[in-house]
């Protein structure tokens, strides 16, 4: 009797205790989806005061203005009256975004490519590291280095590429410089090019062992097998990064100011001097801006966080398509 009675008494304990355990538990539970509700909601509300500042300030200004806001070329917000556009300015940014993205991805995901899979352990290591150090150097470092060194000897690139690809409208021109579109897509490449290049790294590196090792137990070779069982995993996460580097490069700001030299009005030839970005255009001018001026800089800048919030929608949208390959 003593015996049994022990054991129940034990049993019960037991019992207690995984009930403290579990009521302990969905007390966390609670917790924890009530904070990440509310970092959530938070991040919301600050982008939507974010938008709604942008929209209070730029009002008064785009009242006054005397032409057509989406369509002008013209930039002169402190004229009487006002007349200013972003034509040229959405032109800039888009052209010099899209190209360093086109040069960048392909090498990036190269350079992913062969730290997971090529590279020897050691010395993946240690390139991984000098990957990740190319994403912490300060932007106006870029600058720097594109205004003093890269500039300086983007005159016979640009004159190669004039000569050999003419017949293109963005290769053509008559005059190829060293501060374009082209030179500053070629900085923002770099700029960007470690952004993508790790985060594709992280998702090769996520891909199972097994359809690693079935590829190659079947005979695949090294590339087959990236190409069957890799890419197609990561293709999602690329997709990612890629987008997450076009949004970097479409709001850089001070690289871009030092190296791209502004001229009025829109030019395909991307080869010659000239063009401006949203971002560069208002490090630029906001100094001297009046009162007027500083609400179409605003106004720019909110079309430029539409247009970032956009591709960052877009991106996400494709990345929800390829859920299948996770």
């Amino acid at each position: 009797m003593t015996t049994e009675t022990g054991v129940e008494a034990r049993a019960g304990s037991r019992a207690g205790t995984a009930g403290t355990a579990m009521s302990t538990g969905r007390a966390g539970d609670r917790i924890f989806a009530g904070a990440a509700r509310g970092s959530g909601i938070t991040v919301l509300a600050i982008v939507a005061a974010i938008a709604a500042f942008l929209v209070w300030k730029a009002v008064p200004a785009l009242q006054e203005n005397e032409a057509g806001f989406l369509t002008t070329e013209e930039w002169n917000p402190n004229a009487q009256p006002p007349r200013f556009g972003i034509a040229q300015l959405a032109f800039g940014t888009a052209m010099s975004s899209l190209l360093a993205m086109l040069m960048a991805t392909p090498v990036a995901i190269g350079i992913a490519l062969f730290i997971s899979f090529y590279s020897p352990r050691r010395l993946a290591s240690g390139l991984g590291y000098v990957v990740d150090l190319l994403a912490a150097v300060p932007s106006i470092v870029y600058g720097l280095w594109g205004l003093i060194f890269l500039a300086q000897h983007m005159d016979k690139v640009s004159g190669f590429l004039n000569a050999a690809f003419g017949w293109f409208p963005l290769f053509g021109g008559d005059s190829p410089g060293k501060n374009s579109i082209f030179t500053a897509s070629v900085v923002l490449a770099i700029m960007i090019l470690p952004i993508i290049s790790s985060i594709s790294r992280e998702v090769f590196l996520q891909v199972p062992r097994p359809n690693i090792e079935a590829a190659l137990a079947l005979g695949a070779t090294r590339w087959e097998m990236i190409r069957l069982s890799v890419l197609p995993y990561g293709r999602s996460g690329m997709i990612g990064a890629s987008m997450l580097g076009l949004g970097r490069a479409m709001g850089e700001t001070i690289a871009v100011a030092m190296v791209l030299t502004f001229v009025p009005g829109i030019n395909w030839h991307i080869l010659e001097n000239g063009g401006s970005t949203f971002a560069a255009n208002i490090a630029n001018s906001f100094a001297e801006a009046t009162e007027t001026g500083r609400g179409a800089l605003i106004a720019s800048g909110l079309v430029l966080f539409v247009i970032t919030l956009l591709v960052n929608m877009a991106a996400r949208a494709v990345v929800a398509r390829r859920k299948e390959f996770v």
